[in-house]
């Protein structure tokens, strides 16, 4: 029932739209869009076949590289996307953990997890961003294979923009927003906007309910 009322809601909400933009709405084009609803879910199965744990409507877009010598965990309805850029998620140590929360999108990021990355409910990354929680090399010696690893949390309710750089250590607070080109080397307070290089805060949000 529940995956059935999802697909209910995602086609009432999509044909609300195409009518608001005046294209066709009628079942022709809806049956078009639940095809390919259903094709990127069953591409998951097989581009995510490496995944430790694949929650329910899963889905891809596009051809994403996925390496996963470690454990990723993704809930239901997150959505990989690889379009303009392909997605690159490398979990490429045996014991790193990736989680992604419950109807997140990742759209053409690069993310590289060494040691630990959680992703909240509701998160959006943009095309261009990069997530690394590992130096991997030392400060003082660039030939070396080891360097400093942290987890990196990211909250429920945030948008990443294009471009961004998230490095190791950090938590972005729920409802934050990163803009383009920002580089995240601290925390980001919950429900605030981040940018530059380094990233600060330039603007507070309101609250919203979750």
């Amino acid at each position: 029932m529940h995956i059935l009322s999802t697909i209910t809601r995602r086609i009432d909400k999509r044909r609300a739209e195409l009518e608001a933009a005046g294209e066709p709405a009628g079942p022709i084009a809806l049956a078009r869009i639940l095809w390919r609803g259903m094709f990127h879910i069953i591409s998951a199965r097989w581009y995510l076949r490496g995944c430790s744990r694949r929650g329910r409507m899963v889905s891809t877009i596009g051809k994403p590289m996925i390496r996963a010598t470690g454990t990723i965990e993704l809930d239901d309805e997150v959505r990989i996307i690889s379009w303009p850029v392909q997605a690159k998620i490398l979990v490429d140590r045996p014991g790193a953990v990736l989680k992604v929360g419950r109807n997140s999108r990742l759209n053409g990021l690069h993310l590289s997890v060494s040691h630990s990355v959680t992703i909240g409910d509701n998160v959006r990354i943009a095309p261009y961003t990069i997530i690394i929680d590992n130096d991997y090399h030392k400060v003082d010696d660039h030939f070396s294979d080891e360097g400093s690893r942290a987890g990196i949390v990211i909250e429920d309710n945030v948008w990443i923009a294009m471009d961004a750089r998230i490095l190791k250590g950090v938590r972005i607070g729920e409802g934050a927003v990163v803009a383009l080109g920002a580089l995240v080397t601290r925390d980001v307070p919950p429900w605030s906007v981040v940018a530059g290089v380094p990233a600060k805060v330039i603007k507070t949000l309101t609250p919203t309910l979750s």
